[in-house]
């Protein structure tokens, strides 16, 4: 079992432990000497290390570092920029004769991918529209097996094993509730786009089964999900038979979900199922950063500062 997890490092102490790696690479310092630098991570978070005064020799073997392996480090927690660091002096890859726990080093959704997966198909069933059914079914089976690992992101919310299910599920539990409020809504159409919005993300990155993204692909850096989910709607309307304005509508949702140019989003949405879409995406993206955030605090206390929270320190109540 593990000794030392990231969120229990401490400026001064020695460690030798295993981590997974997240990113990895030999770099040239300010003064002409090269380094390595890899994020290291287990469940409760990630951590950077540094190797100093890497020399040609093993500067080979160390850039074989690869996204998703284990590691076994030593070294000594020091503090950069109020955060802990490893400064690694000596690392090498887990072996068969290592005793790991994969459980250890995965960030994992708090329920199971396949009941997740079943929650959302069985909504998928539900919806009475037979095109918006049709769509959302079909995205659905064709991409079960890598939706029951992926995360939502690299490195932003839901960047977890089984992320984007997480998130799609509870998007789909807050669109029913906002369905009931606000009559106005469809609740075919918003419960279709809730469940195709970020389909794309499948494509746009690359992840392991470890739900770990290696690298965004090349159409992912060129495109992004917003656009190759356009591209995969325009395809799957043409073979199911959509009409345009079934199309371009579920479109539009896909490229104005994130609402400002900056963000990505050419459009703004134009429809109250697009607008109702984007703040459900906000509302719980911005509140598992919240959650993730806080449960390393202690009541009455506050987190360190969280850069997808605009640098806030949060707040944990006494209760």
């Amino acid at each position: 079992m593990k000794q030392h997890y990231v969120r229990d490092l401490i400026p001064g102490e020695e460690i030798t432990e295993f981590f997974i790696v997240k990113r990895a690479e030999v770099k040239t310092g300010a003064n002409g000497k090269q380094y390595f630098d890899i994020l290291l991570g287990d469940k409760t978070g990630d951590v950077s290390g540094k190797k100093w005064d890497v020399d040609g020799a093993e500067e080979e073997g160390l850039s074989r570092y690869k996204v998703g392996e284990i590691v076994k480090v030593r070294g000594m927690i020091t503090e950069w920029n109020g955060s802990p660091q490893v400064r690694i002096s000596r690392i090498r890859r887990s072996s068969d004769g290592d005793i790991l726990e994969m459980s250890d080093y995965l960030k994992t959704a708090p329920e199971s991918p396949e009941s997740m997966f079943d929650y959302i198909h069985e909504r998928a069933e539900k919806i009475e529209d037979a095109d918006f059914r049709a769509v959302a079914l079909a995205l659905l089976d064709r991409n079960k097996d890598r939706l029951l690992f992926y995360p939502a992101a690299k490195s932003n919310h839901h960047a977890i094993f089984g992320g984007l299910l997480y998130h799609v599920k509870r998007m789909l539990m807050l669109a029913e509730r906002i369905s009931e409020v606000y009559t106005v809504l469809n609740s075919d159409l918003l419960a279709t786009g809730v469940i195709i919005h970020d389909i794309d993300k499948l494509a746009e990155m690359d992840a392991d089964e470890n739900g770990t993204v290696r690298e965004y692909t090349f159409e992912g850096q060129m495109l992004g999900h917003l656009v190759m989910g356009v591209r995969t709607i325009d395809r799957l309307a043409a073979e199911l038979g959509l009409s345009n304005e079934k199309a371009v509508m579920l479109e539009h949702m896909m490229i104005s979900h994130h609402y400002e140019a900056e963000y990505g989003s050419p459009k703004k949405p134009l429809f109250p199922e697009a607008e109702a879409l984007h703040y459900l995406d906000m509302i719980d993206s911005k509140l598992y950063d919240f959650e993730d955030a806080l449960v390393p605090v202690v009541p009455g206390g506050f987190s360190d500062w969280i850069r997808t929270l605009d640098g806030r320190r949060l707040y944990k109540a006494m209760r």
